[in-house]
């Protein structure tokens, strides 16, 4: 399991290894919910489970967090 980056209640925001080469973006997963987030601009790439309301709150927590998540991934990534 990859490292969370950022936890809001029991959501994780987290990156995955093998995603090194495609533009910054957060994984959040929640029980077994899970979505992914481009972070620039801060749009959705996949939802599984998460509803409506839940995911506008996701994306405006990704937008918040836009340069601590951005940190995080060229830390992680050593980029």
């Amino acid at each position: 399991m990859s490292p969370a980056v950022l936890r809001s209640g029991p959501c994780r925001f987290y990156f995955v290894s093998h995603d090194l080469h495609k533009p910054p973006h957060v994984h959040i997963d929640r029980n077994s919910y899970s979505a992914k987030f481009w972070r620039k601009p801060v749009a959705l790439a996949y939802n599984f489970g998460f509803p409506a309301k839940e995911l506008r709150k996701l994306a405006a927590l990704t937008s918040k967090n836009q340069n601590k998540l951005l940190e995080a991934w060229h830390e992680y990534f050593g980029t």
